[in-house]
């Protein structure tokens, strides 16, 4: 298959491309499209066919639903059958955002989309290309991350092209994610709501708006690897992960540094290629200690840029595949804003393959 690729002002995109990526979506046909947080895979949401399409295109697993995208609150009404009053006040406070909102389903989604559950995971877009896009492909598009089944998430169209050209008719390049991790997941279908997945909105930010928020107890065992199962299906699969394997250190900053230095000379000893991921002013440390051994070193920014570093994270993990390297060990990322949905990723990525310096 032949893939178009488009580029896209973010800022201002050009409607007659998003007709034509629309029209296809309309037929039955993917487009990969940027969003805020990661690139989309996107199909129309109300076609099984479709849905079927979006998890050959990933090898992604039948059971792990789709977030169908909406780009206005009417099209809500179709698709949930309950929208309780909390979930309102939500919708008032982040969406059009980075926020998915779980509900029990209408008929009107077919269980292709919804994985076989009785639910359906719904976000609104705030990217303008998204927007357009889900206004003429019809109302509702089914989006996954633009990305094949396992490997880091999609924040340029150069990370879709590497996984899936040749695979779909058309991916829209409209330049890096604004924030580079994928939305929080709060499923209202309980009394109190419950993230099951942390992202851009963080916890503090929905108790500001809803009062009390739970998080889900097999999201938080999942991350000390006690083996309790996360509710969302999409949180029990293996993520983001680059094809060395990653270990994450953590610790107090000066002992995790030590101890990298000492891991990395030990894997480097052999002839392996080490990479390491660091913060802005511990990767000139590593570089000035292990000079001779060829590490490949990334920072991802400072510790009190929360946001650079979940931009620049999933990229990162591409790039030691580029570099081949045998071996990655990681900082931990405990920073002040999107900490935890850092770590998420991170941890998820490394498999839960924690050293504690």
């Amino acid at each position: 298959m032949r893939t178009e690729i488009i580029k896209l002002d973010a800022s201002d995109p050009d409607e007659e491309v998003l007709k034509r990526a629309g029209e296809l979506i309309r037929k039955g046909e993917l487009v990969a499209f940027p969003t805020e947080t990661v690139y989309g895979l996107g199909g129309d949401a109300l076609n099984p066919e479709a849905a079927k399409k979006i998890y050959s295109a990933k090898g992604r697993p039948s059971d792990n639903p789709l977030i169908v995208h909406i780009e206005e609150m009417e099209a809500l009404e179709s698709i949930a059958a309950e929208i309780p009053e909390a979930a309102v006040r939500a919708a008032g406070a982040f969406w059009p955002g980075p926020l998915t909102m779980i509900f029990k389903k209408t008929a009107k989604v077919p269980c292709e989309t919804s994985g076989g559950l009785d639910t359906v995971a719904v976000r609104m877009p705030l990217h303008k290309a998204a927007a357009g896009l889900i206004r003429f492909a019809g109302g509702y598009i089914a989006a996954p991350s633009a990305n094949a089944s396992g490997r880091p998430s999609p924040t340029s169209a150069a990370h879709v092209i590497e996984d899936l050209q040749g695979r779909i008719p058309m991916i829209l390049d409209g330049g890096d994610a604004d924030i580079g991790l994928e939305s929080t997941i709060v499923d209202f279908t309980e009394e109190i709501p419950v993230i099951l997945r942390p992202g851009f909105i963080n916890i503090e930010m929905l108790e500001e708006v809803l009062g009390e928020v739970r998080l889900d107890p097999g999201l938080i065992d999942a991350e000390a690897n006690r083996g309790v199962r996360p509710k969302a299906p999409g949180m029990r699969y293996r993520h983001y992960a680059p094809k060395a394997p990653l270990f994450v250190v953590e610790g107090e900053e000066a002992a995790v540094i030590s101890r990298i230095i000492s891991l990395a000379g030990e894997a480097a000893a052999p002839g392996k290629r080490v990479g390491i991921i660091a913060s802005e002013s511990s990767a000139v440390l590593y570089a000035e200690k292990l000079e001779g051994m060829r590490p490949v070193i990334t920072a991802l920014g400072s510790r009190n840029e929360d946001l650079t570093v979940a931009r620049k994270l999933f990229g990162a993990l591409r790039d030691f595949d580029r570099e081949e390297v045998d071996v990655i060990y990681s900082e931990s990322f405990d920073t002040p804003h999107l900490g935890m949905a850092i770590m998420n990723r991170l941890l998820k990525a490394a498999g839960h393959q924690v050293i504690t310096a």
